[in-house]
């Protein structure tokens, strides 16, 4: 096992190999990089087994630890083939930790061999104080990635609750998704492309209207701590101030890296933070926010009046639309890379500069395709390959030594043995409020004060009680409470949305206790991980396919359950434009309609369609579920439901 560190080590990312160099070149403590495969950074060059072996080696000649992001969601079908590349992985490469988010990694690493740490991912969702002593205890887990939402009072009441061996791991820069981590399920819903699987294709970012304005809503600038990470430095449980950034390119990670050492070292040298700050201001990175990371003074990251595209912003598309051209607000380099506009735009393109342009003066941009960007258009620089830093690159690329042969056998795990008994099917519609639900029998209720008011003690044991899928450690002095009471009561059933939340039950005895679909499960080993936590059974992830949901429960260890209609979230999140209404319907591009639900502190993002997968009903019961759920979630009247197929990825497949 890794020495724990006097001061926190500072992670860069690397997506492909120059920018792997690179944070070598800056002197970087740890580099996390993804394989070609099974990576939440799908988008990003990743790496194959050859290529990281020998980058491997000559990080740890330079004493740099090298991370390997394996957290991404994992299908029953893709255990085969996700275990014989952590075998070649442990074989070949042998990485200091591996960074995961589905259980059923933690199960093959450690059953393949693999001696280095276990990282559980800001996707894994493990963001409250009770979820730490089950991760360690139960799981072995040596890091948790917590999620980016939290305050800096939040991360030190999680710093104390760490048991002994377990660390936190913090994000001080980068992008920011706008739903929680492991809670969006957007550009999956929109066609299968999973963000739990490194396939995002953000519509987070896109346009948006509302009552006649078109915002970016859902926009976020990025986080950057900057001067404030000093106040990270006197906590000892953070080991790692992580730099979010798999798709960016070396200067960014240049940049940064060296940025967050004189942050980190220098933080009281006035003149050293002004550098670390002209650093980062020339990293290419959006427009910052400290997010929420001050609780007396939360900043939201959608400001629909400010640029959020990715890179530095150059200036706009002037002239004609004949011979458009740029006048940089910076110097321009041969070989920098130009974003003109936004995805969603036309226009659309990347550029690349041929030859110098002085600062003010003027590129005239050609474009073969069609149609040309319109004047006005912004203009962002997004990678830059200055010399003095392809020099050092080069310096680093001289080192790497020709990797031995790869070592490739096929990998044999244990699967967990079927769930041969039946139960009784379970028909169970799931509510906020008593005094809500219509006209359906209620079997099940989300918790809060109102819910266990309504059911009293008569109500309360025949109840299945969900807990919510995002909890923070301000919510925990109230929910702790709130379920010893319902226990009190009599409640012996409760649904728990990520599987830590049994940190808020010390006494398994006699509950009934199951992993809710928020739990993301997709594959059998993954549920034999539930049931070594003390759960009953599963409802597995509504994203996935129709193989996927009929091959599942013949291998599963537990009793399996499925959301079979209702309203699904294409996300939650912490924050809301200021310029969006709550329960008022907005449209996407294409016409799609939405609206946004406030639930305690999270914004809940519903479309204007039901999951519905009702008709595969006798499919599902002869497959082998038990438990058939109904989310009975009201609309609001403003918004319009539409007519159309609910069943999600059920033909498409998840991607």
């Amino acid at each position: 096992m890794m020495q724990p560190l006097a001061v926190p080590e500072i992670l860069a990312p690397a997506g492909n190999k120059p920018a792997f160099l690179a944070a070598l070149a800056a002197g970087a403590d740890a580099v996390y990089c993804g394989l070609k495969k099974f990576s939440a950074r799908m988008e990003a060059a990743n790496f194959t087994i050859e290529e990281l072996s020998g980058l491997t080696a000559l990080a740890h000649e330079q004493k740099t630890r090298v991370y390997v992001a394996f957290n991404s969601l994992i299908r029953s079908d893709e255990i085969a083939q996700t275990a014989s590349l952590v075998q070649s992985l442990v074989r070949n490469v042998g990485p200091d930790a591996m960074i995961v988010q589905d259980l059923a990694l933690i199960s093959l690493a450690r059953q393949l061999g693999f001696s280095g740490e276990i990282h559980l991912s800001t996707l894994a969702n493990a963001g409250f104080a009770a979820a730490l002593h089950p991760i360690r205890r139960n799981l072995d887990i040596q890091r948790v990635v917590i999620p980016r939402e939290l305050n800096i009072d939040e991360i030190k009441t999680l710093a104390g609750s760490c048991p002994p061996g377990l660390d936190l791991e913090v994000f001080v820069h980068g992008a920011l998704c706008y739903g929680i981590s492991g809670r969006c399920y957007w550009s999956s819903y929109l066609g299968g492309k999973s963000g739990l699987r490194g396939r995002c294709v953000q519509p987070c970012r896109r346009h948006y209207e509302q009552g006649g304005r078109i915002r970016r809503f859902f926009s976020c600038q990025d986080l950057s701590l900057d001067t404030l990470v000093k106040t990270l430095l006197p906590i000892t449980q953070i080991r790692a101030w992580k730099i979010e950034g798999r798709k960016k390119g070396p200067h960014y990670v240049y940049y940064t890296v060296k940025a967050y050492q004189m942050l980190r070292d220098h933080g009281d040298d006035s003149r050293m933070k002004k550098s670390a700050m002209d650093l980062l201001a020339q990293a290419l990175g959006r427009p910052s926010t400290h997010y929420r990371f001050l609780p007396q003074r939360p900043w939201n990251p959608v400001d629909t009046d400010r640029q959020t595209g990715s890179g530095l912003l150059m200036g706009n598309i002037q002239g004609s639309g004949k011979s458009p051209f740029l006048i940089p607000r910076e110097a321009l380099l041969p070989g920098d890379v130009l974003r003109i506009g936004y995805e969603d735009e036309p226009g659309h393109a990347v550029y690349r500069v041929g030859m110098h342009v002085p600062k003010k003066g003027r590129l005239h941009l050609k474009f073969s395709a069609k149609p040309v960007p319109a004047r006005g258009t912004p203009v962002f620089l997004v990678d830059r390959r200055e010399p003095a830093l392809e020099q050092l690159i080069r310096e680093q690329d001289a080192r790497l030594q020709v990797p031995a042969a790869v070592s490739d056998a096929p990998a044999f795990v244990q699967l967990p043995r079927g769930f041969k008994g039946r139960t009784k099917p379970l028909d169970l519609t799931v509510c906020r409020s008593l005094e809500k639900h219509g006209s359906r029998p209620v079997c099940g209720l989300w918790l809060s004060e109102e819910s266990l008011g309504q059911a009293g003690k008569k109500l309360v044991p025949n109840i299945w009680w969900w807990l919510s899928p995002a909890v923070w450690p301000e919510e925990e002095p109230v929910l702790q409470p709130m379920i010893r009471q319902a226990m009190g009561l009599g409640a012996r059933r409760f649904v728990l949305n990520a599987p830590w939340q049994t940190g808020f039950f010390e006494d398994k005895k006699d509950l009934n206790l199951w992993a809710g679909p928020f739990c993301n499960i997709a594959n059998e080993l993954a549920i034999e991980v539930l049931a070594s936590l003390g759960f009953s059974g599963a409802i597995v992830s509504p994203e996935l396919s129709a193989k996927d949901y009929l091959d599942l429960p013949e291998h599963s260890p537990l009793p399996l359950g499925i959301v079979i209609e209702g309203f699904w979230p294409l996300c939650i999140s912490r924050v809301l434009s200021d310029r969006l209404e709550p329960l008022a319907p907005f449209s996407s591009p294409k016409g799609e309609l939405a609206w946004v639900r406030p639930e305690g502190g999270n914004y809940w993002i519903y479309p204007n369609w039901k999951l519905d997968v009702r008709e595969k009903l006798p499919e599902l019961q002869k497959a082998g579920y038990s438990m058939f759920v109904h989310l009975d979630e009201s609309a609001p009247k403003s918004v319009g439901l539409k007519k159309r197929p609910g069943i999600w990825n059920w033909e498409i497949g998840l991607l």
